[in-house]
């Protein structure tokens, strides 16, 4: 028996979570831009636009899923949940052209212009302050994370979700720590070598770390707009119900697509046993089909095809005559 999270007890826990991060990142930088203002440290005003953009992007995932769980129409037959991914690649184009771009036009021009030296002890106890919350936040996003690892590494778990807002939260917690760790260092390093130069420094830094991030989150999001296949374990689980069925031969292929991240549209070409009646055949499909859902409730779409296996092998076939 296959146990399935009900999507919409995940759907609610997933937005406590955004929401949460939004409030936390609201403000930090509101702190953060005091912090800058007051010091005129470059590499806090960066990250002053850090978390700004973080917030934004949260707003942006919390839309996104809004806009998701719109029921299929005549327009949208499989429903509006890829409309997600167009929202997370939004994103990592924000992250690019704002975070990125912003932290390495406010370095450049500490470089070639450096303010002079002031106080930097609010700069340390807004980063501590900002340190914590941000690592709280990380802490929630690896769990989340965590548990659908299973025996997969960190990589491939961030490669194969289906669910932007797992990995996009992480890959901007990640990135806030690491920005933290450079802000503090430019502003420890521009006091202790009397250099405010270092602090612009910094920013590059933080705005390369944000390119980064924004270069990985555009290229997951870029695969799922365009359409990525379920999990290779429930691909398994097909095959394996399909070929316990006496009326099936033999399975040609089980093609998968993700319409949503908890939805998915599987159409399945199988070759039926030669002498099974019409009528036969219709009532084994219905019956596939509702044993697929209990088991399967992702399936949120399946179309079954009875097809000779040698029909079923992709050919190039002959031109169209006019």
């Amino acid at each position: 028996m296959v146990e399935v999270a009900s999507p919409r007890f995940a759907h609610v826990k997933a937005n406590l979570v955004l929401y949460g991060a939004l409030a936390a990142n609201l403000g930090i930088a509101a702190a953060k831009f005091f912090a800058a203002a007051f010091s005129g440290s470059s590499a806090m005003l960066t990250e002053g636009v850090h978390s700004l953009v973080d917030s934004g992007n949260q707003l942006l995932l919390l839309y996104g899923k809004h806009r998701a769980l719109r029921p299929p129409d005549t327009a949208h037959p499989f429903g509006y949940g890829r409309e997600l991914y167009f929202w997370a690649f939004v994103i990592a184009i924000l992250i690019f052209a704002l975070g990125a771009g912003v932290s390495i036009y406010e370095g450049v021009a500490h470089i070639r212009a450096p303010e002079p030296l002031r106080d930097p002890w609010i700069n340390y106890i807004v980063l501590a302050v900002a340190f914590m919350l941000e690592g709280s936040s990380w802490l929630v996003a690896v769990r989340e994370m965590d548990a659908a690892r299973g025996a997969q590494n960190w990589w491939q778990t961030v490669r194969r979700s289906k669910d932007p807002t797992s990995f996009v939260v992480l890959c901007e917690d990640s990135a806030a720590l690491i920005g933290l760790v450079l802000a503090a260092a430019g502003v420890w390093g521009s006091h202790y070598f009397l250099d405010p130069r270092l602090d612009g420094v910094a920013s590059i830094a933080i705005g390369a770390v944000l390119a980064a991030v924004a270069i990985l989150l555009a290229r997951e999001a870029k695969g799922l707009l365009i359409g990525e296949s379920a999990d290779p374990a429930l691909v398994r689980c097909v095959r394996e119900l399909l070929d316990r069925r006496a009326e099936i031969h033999a399975v040609n292929h089980v093609r998968t697509i993700h319409t949503a991240p908890d939805a998915v549209f599987v159409a399945i070409s199988a070759d039926f046993v030669d002498d099974l009646p019409m009528g036969e055949a219709e009532s084994a499909i219905e019956e596939i089909e509702r044993e697929l859902k209990r088991l399967l409730p992702q399936l949120s779409s399946i179309y079954i095809r009875p097809e000779k296996a040698a029909d079923a092998i992709d050919s190039p076939g002959t031109p169209c005559e006019r």
